[in-house]
């Protein structure tokens, strides 16, 4: 069934205080489009819907698929994408309201009691993917040459039938598919605990976002403060966090393990439609470019600081010759849609409507959840997108990806609910590409050097946090997964664990804080989707390699662009990137993207000259 649950994106910027600033107008959704409300008797009417659909989607098909002529299978196929569409409609509305406020009872209720009915409603649905499977590879075949428009569904069976050789009874996937409320309610308890957690820095009782926000502090007192603070109150609350990843883990070892899947990334990489030779092959480019990445960077940091040896709280903190000005939502606005604009008007035409239509919920507000997402609802409706703006240059940064992926969702929208979706790997390429192109427009209009350096060093530091940054979360993930394979993990060894990836990744410019091995505890990503975090790097990798194609052949660059935005889910990444002449199975391919960072770098190390 769709996921109809957005994924927070990174946490490291925002800040819930900045509701005080003047940032003008900010939007908030208009759910309406999905439901009028949570009461709404459009909603109980698709839910009575959907409970008799089901019912009779298993009574017409199950144990006949391999009776039905090509005309009945597309049939078939269309009555289950239209149950995806009205499960993923229900879902989105109640996710979209909890994220909102994620500590509202009332909404936390109303989403887990529909989690439920529609997991009741679908487990008649499980069989589908179970006797799909079981069909003979040239009766299916057969069937797609018999008819072209069951045949642009071949690219979703591929991937249903890529799970074959991991699949179990009937019996236990009725069963696991059941029990899947349970793995949620981790989730659940997983956000309500962050969202509530409260801290104290310079006598003031905040939330995490704005004591985050406190690590990007111009005073290093803050700063330390606040990282201190932090390190306190994850602290208090490990044994929490603990047992959420302890459980989570274990589910996921238990389940690998009856599936016969050789390893705990094997499920990631199949949903991601990759290689796991070529999530290798980044992985270790990455690792190997940490000296020239990331070390690099943070020794001229730790120059233009004045420091002797880095804190880990002063890995965000702005540079002393940038300027603490606000931007508005109005600048904001202005400087993404020029950006899309300037690139190709269409792209400013597809996100217009985020702004105008109640599409984008931008402010901090009490309960909300952190970070930012976009999440594309269903393809009969449209995507809405989740911020937390508070006037930075990274929230325009942020808009810019997460009105990126709202385009992608827009355009990606036409394949149909079974092949809209990218797969992860691919979901960050229109995200990355639009801050890419926002970062481009801003760097050209840099007033002075000093302007320029700090864009630039700004964009370094976001490409360190979405390249190394995740490909050390991923390494700190494979080593969990594979250390509870072993037994219960204690908070203790989890937080070896975290720091064993910390150094390596981020070079001996730093010095860590006692507490700072407790810092694994509020990432989402580990939680909501185990191994999301390399698709951040598979993107950014993929973006870097586009850029520079664009750079140097920018004729029909933006036709082909828009037609692999277009594709969604329909293309496997090696046929997407053909037109570019691009393929992520080579080695160099990731060497363009990481060379184009070292390139920044180069050239804020010729500015100390």
């Amino acid at each position: 069934m769709t996921d109809a649950f957005p994924r927070p994106r990174r946490l490291f910027d925002a800040d819930a205080s900045g509701g005080t600033r003047d940032l003008g107008d900010l939007p908030e959704w208009d759910l309406t489009d999905l439901y009028p409300a949570p009461d709404a008797p459009e909603l109980k009417r698709d839910l009575d819907w959907l409970e008799e659909a089901c019912a009779r989607f298993a009574a017409d098909y199950e144990g006949k698929l391999g009776d039905l002529d090509a005309a009945g299978f597309l049939e078939m196929v269309q009555r289950h994408e239209k149950i995806e569409t009205v499960a993923g409609r229900i879902m989105s509305y109640a996710g979209l309201r909890y994220y909102q406020q994620t500590t509202d009872a009332g909404r936390a209720k109303h989403l887990s009691d529909l989690q439920e009915k529609i997991t009741t409603y679908t487990t008649p649905l499980v069989f589908f993917t179970l006797e799909l499977n079981r069909l003979d590879d040239g009766h299916l075949d057969g069937l797609f040459d018999a008819d072209p428009d069951l045949a642009r569904y071949k690219p979703a069976f591929d991937r249903i039938r890529a799970m074959k050789p991991y699949q179990l009874s009937d019996e236990l996937e009725k069963f696991l598919h059941d029990m899947g409320v349970v793995g949620d309610a981790w989730m659940k308890l997983f956000d309500e605990t962050i969202s509530g957690l409260e801290f104290t820095v310079n006598d003031e009782v905040m939330g995490i976002e704005t004591t985050l926000n406190h690590l990007t502090d111009t005073d290093r007192a803050s700063r330390e403060a606040a990282a201190r603070e932090l390190a306190r109150v994850f602290a208090e609350n490990i044994k929490t966090f603990s047992r959420v990843h302890n459980t989570q883990a274990k589910e996921k070892e238990v389940m690998d393990r009856w599936r016969g899947m050789p390893s705990a990334q094997t499920a990631r990489h199949l949903a991601n439609d990759v290689e796991p030779e070529v999530v290798e092959t980044l992985r270790n480019a990455v690792v190997d470019a940490y000296p020239r990445l990331s070390h690099r960077y943070y020794e001229l940091k730790r120059k233009w600081l004045g420091l002797d040896r880095m804190q880990v709280w002063d890995r965000n903190a702005p540079l002393p010759m940038s300027t603490d000005r606000v931007v508005d939502w109005a600048e904001a606005r202005e400087t993404v849609m020029n950006a899309y604009t300037e690139f190709d008007p269409r792209m400013a035409e597809i996100a217009s409507p985020f702004f105008e239509k109640g599409w984008i919920d931008a402010a901090v507000t009490p309960g909300k959840a952190p970070g930012a997402f976009a999440h594309p609802t269903v393809t009969e409706v449209h995507p809405y997108v989740m911020l937390n703006y508070l006037g930075k240059p990274r929230d325009v940064m942020t808009l810019a990806h997460e009105l990126g992926h709202g385009v992608h969702q827009v355009l990606a929208a036409g394949q149909g609910e079974m092949l809209s979706s990218t797969p992860l790997t691919l979901a960050e390429t229109a995200s990355v590409f639009g801050e890419m192109l926002t970062f481009r427009r801003m760097l050209a209009h840099a007033r002075d050097d000093n302007e320029r350096k700090v864009l630039l060093a700004g964009k370094v530091e976001d490409m360190i946090n979405t390249v190394v940054r995740q490909i050390a979360f991923y390494d700190f993930e494979c080593k969990l997964h594979e250390a509870r394979r072993g037994g219960e993990l204690t908070p203790d060894d989890i937080n070896a664990l975290w720091m064993s990836v910390q150094a390596e990744s981020l070079g001996p410019a730093f010095d860590f804080m006692p507490g700072y091995e407790c810092f694994w505890a509020y990432i989402p990503h580990f939680v909501h989707s185990p191994f999301y975090v390399y698709a951040y790097a598979f993107g950014d990798g993929l973006v870097n390699a586009l850029y520079a194609t664009y750079e140097a052949s920018p004729e029909g660059f933006q036709d082909k662009y828009f037609e692999m935005l277009k594709a969604g889910g329909s293309k496997h990444h090696k046929a997407l990137l053909a037109p570019f002449g691009l393929d992520a199975t080579d080695p160099a391919f990731w060497q363009t993207g990481l060379g184009m960072i070292e390139g920044f770098i180069d050239e804020l190390e010729a500015m100390e000259d």
